[in-house]
């Protein structure tokens, strides 16, 4: 990476890896920052819409491609809504989101999924380039600790186990030569916030994206998630993300580990733990042992779910990456 000699007029480059509903909320605050996005997006996902498309077309599932690409838009409300919309009558239609329908079609159109994301971000003014951590669908599988094996993205939460390691098939999947690049002028990588095992580290499994991340002299940020997961994460503390994450690459990644302080109200936290739910507890004692910095503030929101505020969360990442760059001058 070579830094910049126009400082006042340079976008910082900032890769984001990860996939799911958070990942998308903190984009939709990063994108009003003066930066330049690149979202590496999971391929794993084999449920509901994106997994149906993926079996019967043959193709990388593009749930949480449209999400990220709908994050990025900057288009009116209304088209917004319409990659968003789901149908919820018709024979074949029922379930399906309009945003992933017009993905497999342009896939058909321009003969190339990435192709077909690439003309579908340019139709909806996406600010940033969106890009599948490959360019073929990934199984993922978990070892649980009992001894089992779990396959299935979608499967792996039901399973009522304890997650040992997930893996994914085939183990020498290959990224787009463009993320690879992404990685290698990135000035910032932020990983998270989403799903561990299903959304995070599939993406990090893909070995070439690993040892790009290792090798990256770039600013490293690990955005963790407020609440557990019921059948993931239960239980974990913020160290046993980062733990999990190493364990998985067999390096520690990050400089920078970005978590929520705030207090959740006690009615809210109810709400959560009927499904299983937990605050993730900041270890901080045991975080800095491990030789990470910590940024913790109040990030969160609530309406219907808890949700990162983006503007917040944006605001902390944007100073990082800005006072990481001077530093490096």
């Amino acid at each position: 990476m070579t830094l910049p000699q126009d400082r006042e007029n340079y976008k910082p480059r900032i890769v984001v890896i990860g996939g799911g509903t958070g990942l998308s909320v903190m984009l939709r605050g990063l994108k009003q920052k003066p930066v330049d996005i690149t979202a590496i997006v999971t391929v794993a996902d084999d449920g509901g819409s994106s997994g149906i498309l993926r079996s019967e077309l043959a193709m990388v599932p593009p749930g949480d491609i449209r999400n990220v690409l709908t994050a990025l838009s900057d288009v009116e409300p209304l088209l917004t809504r319409l990659l968003e919309y789901r149908f919820e009558k018709g024979n074949g239609l029922a379930g399906h989101s309009l945003g992933n329908l017009m993905l497999a079609a342009m896939r058909d159109i321009t003969g190339d999924f990435v192709t077909g994301v690439r003309e579908l971000s340019r139709v909806f003014a996406v600010q940033g380039r969106v890009l599948p951590a490959a360019n073929h669908p990934i199984v993922l599988k978990a070892l649980m600790e009992d001894g089992s094996t779990v396959e299935g993205e979608s499967k792996i939460p039901k399973a009522g186990g304890v997650i040992k390691r997930v893996m994914i098939e085939p183990e020498d999947a290959s990224p787009l030569p463009e993320a690879l690049e992404a990685l290698e002028r990135a000035d910032a990588i932020l990983v998270g916030p989403g799903s561990l095992y299903t959304s995070i580290l599939p993406n990090l499994l893909v070995k070439e994206i690993a040892e790009a991340v290792v090798q990256s002299d770039a600013l490293k940020i690990f955005i963790c998630n407020v609440m557990t997961q019921p059948g993931e994460t239960d239980d974990y503390k913020v160290s046993d993300h980062l733990k999990a994450v190493r364990d998985h690459v067999g390096h520690d990644l990050f400089d920078y580990v970005i978590v929520n302080n705030g207090e959740i109200p006690e009615q809210v936290q109810n709400l959560y733990a009927e499904q299983g739910a937990r605050v993730v507890h900041l270890d901080l004692d045991e975080v800095t042992k491990q030789g990470y910095k910590v940024i913790a503030d109040r990030l969160v929101l609530f309406r219907t779910y808890l949700r990162h505020d983006a503007d917040k969360l944006s605001q902390h990442i944007y100073q990082l990456v800005e006072s990481w760059m001077f530093k490096k001058r």
